[in-house]
Order: C-alpha cells, then structure tokens, then sequence
C-alpha cells in the first residue's frame, strides 16, 4: 500500500497539515528558535514570579549551545526551573547506564548544559530530573506538585516514537494515551536509526532498554514543541502531519494538542537535495 503525502513537495506539505508546521531555511536557525522560546518562557515567568517547568530532549540537542549562551550573556536565573528530561537508556540490568557512556542523556546534559551555566545561575540539582527505573511513579506525580508542564521540547523517532514511547498497534488511542512513566524495550528500527544517528553504526552495543516519560505527560504539557531535522524525517514529518491517527505511529495521536507546532528544515521539507 502507498500513500500519496510521501510523495508531497514543500508547497503540497505545508498547504494543509493536521497540525501547524513551520518551515525554516537551516538547522542552526530551528535551534536557535528552539532556544529563544526557552528562554522567553523562562524569563516571563520568572518576572510573573511563577516557576517553569520543560520536558527536555537529548534529541534534538542543537538548541542547548544557544541556550547556555543567552543564559549566562543575560544572565537568566534558573533558580526556580525544572528541567525533566524525557528518558535514559538503560543496561541489561535495566539500570542507568554509566554517565561516561558516550549515549547517556545523563552525561550529555552535564557536559553541554549544566556545567556550562554560570554556577550562580543554574538551577539546584534536584531540579535536573531524569526518569528513574526504579521509580518511575515520581516525575508523574512531581508534575502534578509543580502544577503541570509548560513546554514538552522533543524530536520525532523512525517509528513516530516521542521520547521512548514506542509504537504498538495493539492498544487503542485511549489506552496508549494513557501511558506514564516507564521502562520499555527499545524497538529494532529504533535501535538501527539510533545506532546510524547516534553511535556510528555500532548496532550490536546499542542498548535494548530505556525508562521513558510517558505520552500522558507530554500530551498533557501546556505547549509541545517538536522539532525534525535529519534525511529520515522526510517520510517521518509527512506521516505526522497527513496520516490518520494511530497508535502504530505515536506523534500522531498528538495532532489535537491545543498548542503544538513541529518545526522543520526546508532539507526536510524538500524531496531532494
């Protein structure tokens, strides 16, 4: 069976999607997008005196050079933000794997972000939360103690997957929908784009595990903001935004979001190079 949007060139994708998708010339310009509405969400609710709350990505990751950047040149206080990132890849005792694992979300967010901000800038620890496999009821009920998620940043997987919320078929929209935090087995095609994008090939080390935000608490954030921006995301950002919604494909259970936008590059946009 095939299916005509693969097939739409930049004008026919952007004419009429199930959710808005905004266009921009390059990768460094979605991130550095990406990073402003960080910091404008930071610094409007810093002046209102209430508390930000992200779900963060380790994928994209190009926003948080430029982030650190506007952090520490106009010197923001995160004193009084969360940042929960969405999910970890774990070992075959499904525990974190190390933080020197060159694939660990852990390490990568302390190399590039937290180290970098100025130490009288940077948010208390506590408030850098990773999903813990043995204890994956805790982010769920700390967003509901921080009265919920103002953004939910993310990319879009092979498979439709946000965060690790991988496909399957075999639930309805409700029940899939309803999913929290939790470990999961990371699927094959996930292993092999993630392998060919993140670790140079090396299928046979990838992890086959991970703790996961849940689609709950991204489709309940108050604004999701994705972002698409390799070769691959060409099929991946047309079946997000023309294909029928579907549990075999989990973005697109998210086209009704109230507040949602997935921003991509005019590379993916187009149907060539």
């Amino acid at each position: 069976m095939s299916h005509a949007y693969y097939q739409y060139n930049k004008e026919q994708l952007l004419k009429d999607p199930r959710l808005p998708l905004i266009c921009m010339p390059d990768n460094a310009t979605v991130f550095q997008a990406m990073a402003k509405e960080m910091f404008e969400e930071i610094e409007a609710n810093n002046q209102a005196g209430k508390k930000t709350v992200f779900i963060c990505p380790v994928g994209p990751v190009g926003q948080y050079p430029y982030f650190v950047d506007m952090v520490n040149e106009r010197n923001l206080s995160l004193k009084d933000t969360w940042f929960i990132n969405m999910d970890e890849y774990l070992d075959d005792d499904k525990k974190w794997i190390p933080v020197d694992h060159p694939l660990s979300f852990h390490g990568f967010m302390e190399r590039t972000v937290y180290t970098k901000i100025k130490p009288e800038l940077i948010m208390p620890k506590e408030q850098r939360v990773f999903p813990d496999p043995e204890n994956v009821g805790y982010i769920p009920e700390l967003i509901e103690k921080l009265g919920g998620v103002d953004i939910a940043f993310g990319g879009i997987g092979i498979n439709g997957h946000v965060a690790f919320n991988e496909a399957d078929p075999s639930l309805s929209p409700e029940e899939f929908l309803a999913q929290k935090t939790r470990v999961l087995t990371i699927t094959p095609e996930t292993r092999t784009a993630n392998a060919i994008g993140d670790f140079g090939g090396a299928l046979e080390d990838m992890p086959h595990y991970c703790v996961t935000i849940g689609i709950y608490e991204i489709a309940h954030a108050r604004k999701i903001r994705l972002g698409v921006f390799r070769n691959w995301h060409r099929a991946v950002v047309r079946r997000t935004a023309y294909g029928e919604p579907s549990t075999d494909f989990p973005v697109s259970l998210l086209q009704n979001h109230p507040d949602i936008t997935l921003t991509l590059t005019d590379y993916v946009a187009a149907l060539t190079d």
